[in-house]
């Protein structure tokens, strides 16, 4: 026998019968038996763990008593900030212009942060506080000082060495320093929106982790912490010297025509390297403020307009419509159309610029004069669906794909149905959408030959061509109907001397930003350039945001009094420092035979 109790006592019970008892009382006698040798078993168990519990407890405090004994017996050692720091940061790369010129470097500095427990004279140390940081909340300070509860609080992220210098005067224990490595853009606002700015990541009180918060910094953020570069910059396409002037000059067109906001792109027509792009108002990336949280976003500094900005860029869509039909062989530059009204398309009338009837006019006389009509009527000659199948190849469907975060925000606005209406209104610029930075690019693959071309940030090694678009003789062709408007067609005012420029003027209605329609009094002016137009090089768009020109007697809103003389300032300012030599059509003169008197 084990001694286990059985289930059931059938012996005792039947025995239990035979007598004439009651076997129940049996049974529940067993039951009450088996419980309690279960109860002393359960019990017997636990207290087993329990014991060993206690001594995986009591050996884990001997651990700690004998490496505390240890501590207390060595010598005391320095931390070292650098082992620490380089858990949480390594040295962010520099970012260079083209020519090797700094955009965004590193700087060492210090924060500022305090241990309430250890401060002598919390009070005294705000006051002082206050005077070096005016911007500080003195209240907010006291109280935090003040705090037995309080063991730690930042109080500066970045300061000053002569700041440093200022607080340590204090001779405060509780407020402590510590090593920061901070980005700096030593150009201040220049090239702003391109470089975007950078913040701190993780922190803690001997690093903190610089990142980037958008542009450039966040575009390439990986690659500029990466410690396999070996410290060697990012090199951008842009030119900082031309960045510079470009900036310059569409600031002062910007204040002159009494533009809301601006945007313009320079474009290399055969690398597609971005040579310069603005956007106003701008910031300084030291100092980036903090999103707006309302009204339009157009409206902060923040926004890129050059980028994220998409625009009804109204006729300078009229070249590709021209080029196309080209391009097809459904027009030759002489081809004459007949411009003259009325002119419907599903029930709408299709007007001109300020009632003008520019009667029958070749292809060439269409662009000059920038007739909707006549520009309708090649569309429509086209189809939609061809229509779509070529702006989609010039890149009008997507985001220019261009090295910023913000690209992406800018993708063409595409009407829903592409009808016979659509096609007409989009040949001349109204019903799609696009940015400054599409419609560089788009002018770039006429300039170039007829190749299609990536707008890029980064420094290339030479000419990068995309897929033919249409061929060299009608890109020839349309550079020379470009040419046409600025000698003698709707942009007089942006022909340079010593640069034969030739580009086409875009006036279009500014949306309304609720309830649809247009408004009567607001445009988007663009002009939108090749030079020099007999070798072109570059492209350059520029755009304002609801400009007008008042030096006459009445305002002046269109492109051809707005934007075209501010991009003639700017070809004139930097068509020298990208190494264009000027050529001036001198007339030949007769032979003159010296004479002795």
């Amino acid at each position: 026998m084990n001694g286990r109790i059985p289930l059931r006592p059938l012996a005792r019970v039947l025995d239990a019968r035979r007598r004439g008892e009651n076997p129940d009382a049996i049974e529940r006698e067993n039951l009450r038996i088996r419980h309690e040798q279960m109860r002393d078993k359960a019990r017997t168990r636990a207290e087993g763990r329990l014991l060993v519990l206690g001594l995986v407890f009591f050996c884990a405090f001997i651990v700690i008593g004998l490496r505390m004994g240890m501590l207390a017996q060595s010598q005391a050692e320095e931390p070292r900030a650098a082992a620490s720091g380089a858990s949480i940061i390594a040295s962010r790369a520099d970012i260079v212009d083209r020519h090797g010129r700094v955009l965004a470097t590193n700087m060492e500095t210090h924060s500022l942060y305090a241990h309430p427990h250890q401060m002598i004279e919390p009070v005294r140390a705000a006051d002082e506080l206050m005077k070096i940081f005016p911007d500080l909340d003195h209240e907010r300070l006291v109280k935090d000082f003040t705090n037995p509860k309080r063991k730690f609080m930042w109080v500066k992220k970045k300061i000053s060495p002569e700041q440093m210098q200022a607080v340590h005067d204090i001779g405060e224990p509780g407020l402590l320093f510590g090593p920061r490595e901070m980005r700096l853009y030593p150009n201040g606002k220049l090239a702003s929106h391109i470089l975007g700015g950078a913040s701190f990541g993780r922190e803690g009180v001997a690093s903190a982790e610089v990142i980037g918060t958008a542009g450039i910094e966040r575009y390439f953020d990986e690659e500029l912490r990466d410690p396999a570069r070996g410290g060697a910059p990012l090199e951008l396409s842009i030119d900082l010297t031309v960045q510079a002037a470009t900036e310059r000059v569409l600031s002062s067109g910007m204040k002159l025509m009494n533009a809301r906001g601006a945007a313009s792109v320079l474009l290399d027509v055969h690398t597609g390297e971005i040579l310069a792009m603005v956007s106003l108002p701008d910031f300084d990336p030291n100092d980036r403020p903090n999103p707006p949280v309302s009204g339009r976003p157009s409206d902060s500094p923040l926004f890129n307009h050059a980028v994220q900005g998409v625009y009804e860029l109204g006729s300078t869509f009229k070249i590709f419509a021209a080029a196309q039909a080209l391009d097809l062989g459904l027009v030759r530059p002489d081809t004459v159309i007949d411009t003259s009204p009325p002119m419907k398309v599903s029930g709408f009338r299709i007007g001109e610029f300020e009632g003008h009837n520019y009667g029958k006019q070749t292809v060439e006389g269409i662009i000059q004069h920038s007739s909707n009509r006549g520009t309708g009527k090649i569309a429509l000659a086209i189809g939609p669906e061809r229509q779509q199948e070529f702006l989609k190849s010039m890149g009008f469907f997507d985001p220019t794909g261009v090295e910023l975060t913000e690209a992406s925000g800018g993708k063409p606005l595409l009407p829903s149905r592409w009808t016979d209406l659509s096609t007409v209104t989009i040949s001349y610029g109204h019903g799609l959408s696009a940015s400054p930075l599409h419609l560089a690019a788009g002018y770039a693959a006429i300039a170039n030959g007829g190749h299609k071309v990536s707008p890029t940030l980064l420094k290339q090694d030479g000419p990068h061509y995309g897929p033919t678009v249409m061929s060299e003789q009608v890109a020839a062709e349309a550079t020379h109907m470009l040419r046409l408007v600025v000698t003698d067609g709707t942009a007089s005012f942006g022909d340079v001397p010593g640069y034969k420029v030739a580009g086409k003027t875009g006036t279009a209605d500014k949306p309304k930003e609720r309830g649809g329609g247009y408004y009567k009094d607001k445009v988007i002016a663009t002009f939108s350039s090749v030079f020099p137009a007999d070798d072109p090089k570059y492209a350059l768009v520029v755009t304002l945001d609801e400009p007008v020109e008042t030096s006459g007697s009445r305002p002046r809103r269109s492109a051809g009094w707005t934007a075209v003389p501010v991009a003639a300032e700017m070809i004139g300012r930097i068509a020298p420092l990208l190494g264009l030599r000027p050529d001036y059509d001198v007339p030949e003169q007769e032979e003159v035979t010296l004479v002795r008197n």
